[in-house]
């Protein structure tokens, strides 16, 4: 009798440990829901991306014509204006030229950068055809 339960107790715990439970899955829908945050995890990345680029893009873009209205202020209207110059307006315009170089290459980056995040946007919403965004905010 000692024999038949120690076999059966052997038994059982060996097959607990071998699997031989069910197998189970998640469900067709909570797949698909799962799969929709991953996807609108990184949508929204990338929308937060773009958005943050072409907000720092429009205000270095005013701060870039409003630079260049003052150098234009400071550079005169004369014919012969970078002969009588004075050292501080020469020094200002320098200043100004540095200023409007550096803001137009950010600016350049700026572009690129919203381009290539508005490709992988494109790419994202390709690759997963089912996919509906959420409807942006009014």
């Amino acid at each position: 009798m000692f024999q038949l339960l120690s076999r059966t107790r052997a038994q059982k715990q060996a097959g607990d440990r071998s699997g031989d439970r069910d197998f189970r899955v998640r469900s067709a829908g909570r797949d698909l829901d799962t799969d929709r945050l991953r996807v609108s995890s990184i949508l929204g990345a990338l929308d937060a991306s773009i958005r943050e680029a072409e907000q720092e893009q429009s205000g270095l873009s005013r701060r870039v014509e409003d630079v260049l209205a003052r150098a234009a202020v400071t550079f005169g209207n004369g014919t012969d204006e970078y002969l009588e110059r004075d050292a501080l307006d020469s020094h200002h315009q320098t200043l100004f030229g540095n200023e409007i170089s550096n803001g137009q290459r950010r600016l350049q980056e700026l572009a690129t950068t919203i381009a290539h995040f508005k490709f992988l946007k494109a790419a994202l919403l390709s690759r997963f055809p089912d996919f509906k965004p959420p409807a942006p905010a009014a």
